[in-house]
């Protein structure tokens, strides 16, 4: 999925409760928010990191989008994979585009990729988020991409959600008649239920 990345050497981040330095970050402040990914990269010796499949966290309290006093969702339903911005993206299976969209509220994927695959005759999908404009205005519902294709690159900010620059990537198993966006954090409380729905998606990327 990677092929400019050796994710063998990839240090694993903490976005949870249980890192300290997340309780006095600003993290509505990108810049400084990705200052703090960069440190937690060299502080590890990496340039690359990775982690958060089912992660409890406290990251997304800077946005709105998800920190609603009642339904405050924190469990992180994919895996995120910390680089730089302009880091090509492979297709990981031949797939089709299933859809796209610009989920541009701030904290959210910004530009996003559905594909879809068939894994042991059965569709299973693809999720890609915070991506940047320049590849993701070109790709199109329905178009075909081989195993290994390049089809994105990873978005700077403010273009990408507004984050640090990173790839959600995230497996469903049910689109539930969804375009171009799914949940990619829930509610702590409902774990269970989606897990289920989305598989962890670390056996992919190796």
């Amino acid at each position: 999925m990677f092929p400019t990345l050796n994710l063998n050497a990839a240090a694993l981040l903490d976005f949870s409760a249980s890192n300290p330095r997340l309780a006095t970050a600003d993290l509505r402040d990108t810049a400084d928010f990705d200052r703090l990914v960069q440190q937690m990269l060299a502080e590890k010796g990496a340039t690359v990191g990775i982690g958060g499949y089912l992660e409890n966290r406290v990251i997304y309290r800077r946005s709105p989008h998800f920190d609603h006093p009642d339904t405050a969702r924190t469990l992180h339903l994919g895996v995120d994979v910390w680089a730089p911005a302009g880091t090509p993206v492979a297709a990981p299976l031949p797939a089709t585009v299933h859809s796209l969209a610009d989920n541009d509220n701030f904290g959210d994927y910004g530009p996003t990729v559905v594909l879809e695959h068939e894994v042991e005759g059965r569709p299973l999908f693809s999720l890609y988020g915070h991506l940047a404009r320049r590849e993701w205005a070109a790709l199109r519902p329905g178009q075909r991409l081989a195993a290994g294709e390049i089809f994105a690159t990873i978005g700077p900010y403010p273009e990408n959600g507004d984050w640090p620059p990173h790839l959600h990537f995230q497996l469903i198993t049910d689109m539930q008649g969804r375009m171009g966006d799914f949940p990619g954090v829930a509610r702590a409380a409902e774990r269970e239920i989606w897990a289920a729905l989305c598989p962890d998606p670390m056996p992919w990327l190796r």
